[in-house]
């Protein structure tokens, strides 16, 4: 068992305020495989404060941009030399197919922090621009103490999301992991220390919600970076509202994928099998709402099953795996509750249902729900498991139409032979994360994000940065 007794705090490991502990609970035995201190407001106190002062007096802001590049440089070696291991970590903790940890959950987070320390290595933080009575500067700096709360699906991957960028901008950064998965936070604050990071530039306390929300609404803190619930979201929004606090919100999602009539299916499914039950459907761009022409419906339908039916479900340490437990006893009740609910609506499970695949474990059966329509609680809510609902459309604006219907606008897909006209689809759907005979794969290039009740703001890219800077305007005569 990963036992840690300290907290990452100021640039070194401190005793924590108070004696509560978080136990880590494998998902596949129901083991505790780690423990580590329960943040408190106080530790939280003393996180915000340790960065503040590295931000109004200690020399991390101050550097250059290619300065600090350097440093993250450093950093992404060093995170490079311990993929495996932070792999390993995640599905230990979260349940996530070992195949899965080393495609994405760990490889994303290393290619974020190159990517935003290259763009930083060049990146102008001042440029000139004609004014009305001369020259005007344009600067750009750091927006100051940012509060990174990040959710258990995806622990690296969301933290790289506002860490890497706010690092690059000059910020500095109080992370608070979810409770259930802080171990690899811990081989993160490692990283950060023997890269040379500054004290205090980078601290990381694992909480739970009374201790995030205190961060949340500290004075001390300039930014909230959250990935998470959309109620969580909008509590959250609510408090920086409140303060006039910048916030950049990552949410939920419903996502659909459009399968035209002249897709070709076997190819389809491939690709569809991860970007409907990538990490066991534990994740927020899941297209989960697969839509099909009746035309085609039953031919859908049949596919859809098979690709599902094919999944190997078991340990997610064997790289057999395709979908393993989910991350705690609520959410495997809450998704059973969702199947429950499918069947009660009158959809009709023709893979999987109520039936847990093992004793031991917190597994659900996978599922694919026929005869369901976009009314349905399982067609608009996020269920967040390895469930799936085929619901039928009469034509193509139809389909779009039926996409578009929902309080979310995170990601979709569409499936055709004439990738043209599936450009033309794409256009027509309101969602930040589109892709035409793919699942976009999240480029650390390109803004990530959401429409309506999926989130405000954008993360990666260009635009990931931005949202770490404030602009100043400097005007001058002589």
């Amino acid at each position: 068992m990963i036992q840690h007794d300290r907290l990452f705090i100021g640039g070194d490991w401190v005793a924590p305020a108070g004696t509560a502990t978080i136990d880590v609970i494998s998902p596949h035995t129901e083991e505790v495989v780690g423990r580590v201190p329960d943040g408190t407001p106080a530790d939280m106190d003393r996180a915000v404060a340790a960065a503040r002062e590295a931000f109004d007096h200690g020399p991390w802001p101050r550097m250059t941009m290619a300065e600090r590049a350097a440093v993250v440089g450093r950093l992404a070696e060093l995170y490079g030399e311990h993929q495996a291991e932070m792999a390993e970590l995640i599905t230990a903790e979260m349940g996530s197919p070992i195949t899965f940890s080393q495609l994405a959950q760990a490889p994303q987070p290393l290619g974020m922090l190159r990517y935003f320390a290259e763009l930083g290595s060049a990146f102008e933080v001042e440029d000139q621009r004609p004014g009305l009575f001369g020259p005007v500067t344009v600067r750009r700096e750091p927006v100051g103490v940012v509060a990174a709360v990040v959710p258990w699906n995806v622990p690296q991957f969301v933290i790289m999301t506002k860490l890497a960028p706010a690092l690059i901008a000059g910020c500095t950064v109080v992370v608070k992991p979810a409770p259930e998965t802080p171990l690899d936070s811990y081989l993160l604050a490692d990283l950060v220390a023997r890269a040379g990071v500054p004290a205090g530039v980078v601290n990381i306390v694992a909480a739970g919600r009374e201790a995030g929300e205190h961060l949340v609404s500290h004075p001390g803190v300039d930014k909230v970076a959250f990935t998470g619930s959309t109620a969580a979201g909008r509590r959250i929004a609510a408090i920086c509202g409140e303060q006039l606090k910048r916030c950049s919100l990552e949410l939920g999602g419903k996502s659909a994928a459009i399968i035209l009539d002249d897709c070709d299916l076997p190819s389809a499914m491939g690709f569809l099998s991860m970007a409907s039950l990538m990490n066991n459907g534990q994740a927020c761009v899941a297209q989960t709402r697969i839509l099909a022409s009746r035309g085609r419906y039953d031919e859908v339908v049949q596919a859809i099953g098979e690709m599902v039916t094919g999944q190997v479900v078991g340990d997610p340490a064997d790289p057999g795996t395709g979908i393993g437990p989910l991350v705690a006893k609520r959410q495997q009740e809450r998704v059973e509750g969702y199947i429950r609910i499918g069947i009660d609506e009158g959809a009709k499970p023709v893979v999987g249902g109520l039936g847990r695949p093992f004793d031991r474990g917190w597994y659900v059966t996978p599922t694919v729900f026929a005869g369901a329509t976009n009314d349905m609680r399982i067609a608009r809510e996020e269920i967040f498991g390895p469930v799936l609902t085929v619901i039928p459309y009469e034509d193509e604006a139809d389909a779009v139409r039926i996409a578009n219907d929902s309080e979310y606008g995170l990601a979709g897909s569409v499936w055709t032979a004439d990738a043209e006209h599936g450009m033309d689809i794409a256009r027509q759907v309101r969602a930040g994360t589109y892709g035409v005979n793919m699942m976009n794969t999240l480029d650390a290039g390109v803004p990530f994000g959401g429409y309506k009740a999926s989130g405000l703001g954008r993360e990666l890219g260009p635009e990931g940065l931005a949202a770490y800077l404030e602009y100043k305007s400097i005007a001058r005569l002589g």
